[in-house]
């Protein structure tokens, strides 16, 4: 998947989050990757979100934590990274600059 090689049981590129014991009460619902200069893969859990409104409350917590990052990686303020992930989402909601290729259906966990 992506180049990556598994390591440790583990993709090598993933976020090593092993060592997070606050995530012991925690349910994973999203992971996002990307590839040099190709698109995105999102996988997405659903069960764990009541409704989708949840799931648009959780990716703004994410955008939020994501100027933060930002700022500190780039030394730019979280209001200018912030304005620039907001301006990507916009760009993204107008016009999808990718197809969906849904690359397994959602299965409901027994």
């Amino acid at each position: 998947m992506f180049g990556n090689k598994k390591k440790g049981g583990r993709y090598e590129n993933a976020i090593a989050v092993d060592d997070f014991d606050f995530l012991d009460q925690s349910h994973e619902v999203a992971r996002l990757w990307v590839e040099d200069g190709a698109g995105a893969t999102c996988l997405i859990q659903p069960e764990k979100l009541e409704r989708p409104e949840m799931f648009g409350m959780l990716m703004v917590d994410c955008i939020r934590h994501g100027s933060r990052a930002y700022a500190q990686a780039h030394g730019i303020s979280e209001a200018d990274a912030l304005e620039m992930i907001w301006a990507g989402v916009d760009v993204e909601r107008k016009r999808n600059t990718t197809d969906l290729d849904t690359i397994q259906d959602y299965e409901k966990p027994d």
